[in-house]
């Protein structure tokens, strides 16, 4: 039997395929797609421009300013939705690619979802050199779009319309697994977008993907839980992969279970509700003395979902004892055995409900717990008087901070480099209870 076929142009078939792509957030169905940020010139505009025109009721474009403006955008929206849905980005060839290639680092560091559509030369090669096009004197090959294959988890030149479709695929595989997770980009061939194909109707069927939770291996598992229970001084440092998991809340079953101080890195602040008995709070070069105590003096860590970046660790000489064991529960490979780790592959809600259900009845040392809580009540003392409004002409950064916190209780805050990132690491969550729902999105150093 002849399988049915639709014509189309590569540019219909990337749009079609992209509106049928969903993702299930709770038993509510929705575009994983939530729209697509262009700036159109030579490149774009007569194939992937007219292409979005025709679905704009159902994948809405928004016009960009600046290439890198929409590819920080883009992150955004990624790390708000917490990896569950993310946008698309789409520019004409040369400078106007290229400007995205830092937002794609951005996402790269953070392992966030955006697939970057940059427009790319003549796969003719007949109008050759093209307006913009970057030229290699040694190699006919390259355009100025390989800039984007170190920045990239998944890379593809579209240069035949078929090939989209192969490429489409991997593209969604790595942009939902939670292991391989970061940007994506296919170049488009400029003549490619606007040539037709005779697209198997199949591909656009309505995909529906729903969240991987890898579970651990029973033998890694069995020698986290011994470790862990062997702890006398044991932490938890929580990283983004606890957000990204929907963790949260097993995080602080496990953590009040077991009476371990929970440590927040900056990807993952409010991992932990921040009137937790257990939350210490930002840890490393910008946390808080609560936490940073702990860990020095800390025996066993169990890193969920972390990267273990240097701000986290004090480049490595926050942690003072000898003895150190770490445990990396995370689901990449790469990541969690950082450090001579032990690995405990897992998604993070299932591997910290499963370790509460074997530890169960166990519990860290009083005088640990005690320690954690004292340190805590001392650093929200020191914190309170520091952000209190003061008679200086030019305040703190953390006074600033606490006229905020105190005129805004439900406030999202972005900020860039520099002293103020630390600042709200530690200072954000220096607040007493009901200062609970704001938020903060950290854009530079891959934080």
């Amino acid at each position: 039997m002849s399988q049915k076929t639709v014509r189309l142009t590569m540019a219909q078939a990337l749009v079609r395929f992209m509106v049928a792509q969903k993702v299930e957030i709770d038993g509510e169905v929705l575009p994983i797609f939530g729209g697509v940020f262009a700036i159109f010139g030579h490149g774009n505009v007569a194939g992937l421009g007219e292409a979005l025109f025709g679905v704009r009721e159902q994948l809405p474009t928004f016009r960009g300013q600046n290439e890198q403006g929409m590819g920080n955008a883009a992150a955004a929206f990624a790390k708000a939705s917490f990896r569950r849905r993310f946008m698309a980005c789409t520019s004409s060839i040369g400078p106007g690619a290229l400007n995205m290639v830092t937002s794609a680092a951005v996402a790269h560091v953070n392992r966030l979802p955006m697939l970057l559509l940059p427009g790319d030369v003549f796969a003719n090669r007949r109008p050759d050199p093209v307006l913009q096009q970057g030229e290699d004197f040694g190699d006919g090959t390259m355009t100025v779009n390989d800039c984007f294959k170190p920045v990239s988890r998944y890379f593809d030149r579209i240069a035949r319309p078929e090939q989209i479709m192969a490429a489409l695929n991997r593209a969604m595989q790595v942009l939902t697994d939670p292991a391989e997770c970061g940007p994506v980009t296919l170049s488009l061939c400029q003549d490619v977008q606007a040539e037709a194909y005779d697209y198997p109707t199949r591909f656009f069927e309505e995909k529906v993907w729903r969240q991987r939770r890898i579970m651990p291996d029973a033998e890694e598992f069995a020698d986290a839980a011994r470790v862990l229970m062997q702890a006398k001084r044991p932490v938890i440092i929580a990283g983004g992969g606890v957000l990204y998991s929907g963790a949260s809340a097993a995080l602080g079953r496990f953590a009040q279970s077991h009476g371990i101080p929970v440590l927040e890195t900056q990807a993952g602040k409010s991992a932990l509700s921040h009137d937790h008995a257990m939350n210490m709070g930002s840890v490393g070069v910008t946390g808080t003395s609560a936490a940073n105590q702990l860990a020095e003096d800390a025996d066993v860590v169990l890193a969920v979902g972390t990267r273990l970046q240097d701000f986290t660790t004090g480049s490595w000489a926050l942690f003072k004892n000898e003895a150190l064991k770490i445990i990396g529960l995370n689901t990449q490979i790469f990541d969690a055995a950082k450090h001579r780790a032990l690995p405990l592959i897992a998604d993070a809600q299932v591997g910290l409900d499963a370790l509460n259900t074997a530890m169960m009845g166990w519990e860290a040392e009083t005088d640990w717990t005690n320690k954690a809580r004292d340190g805590k009540a001392d650093w929200l003392h020191e914190a309170d008087k520091a952000m209190a409004p003061g008679n200086a002409e030019l305040p703190s950064d953390a006074q600033v901070i606490g006229a905020v916190l105190r005129t805004r209780e439900d406030s999202v805050l972005v900020c860039a480099a520099g002293g103020l990132p630390g600042e709200l690491h530690k200072a954000l969550a220096g607040q007493e209870t009901g200062q609970l729902s704001h938020g903060v999105w950290f854009f530079d150093h891959g934080l």
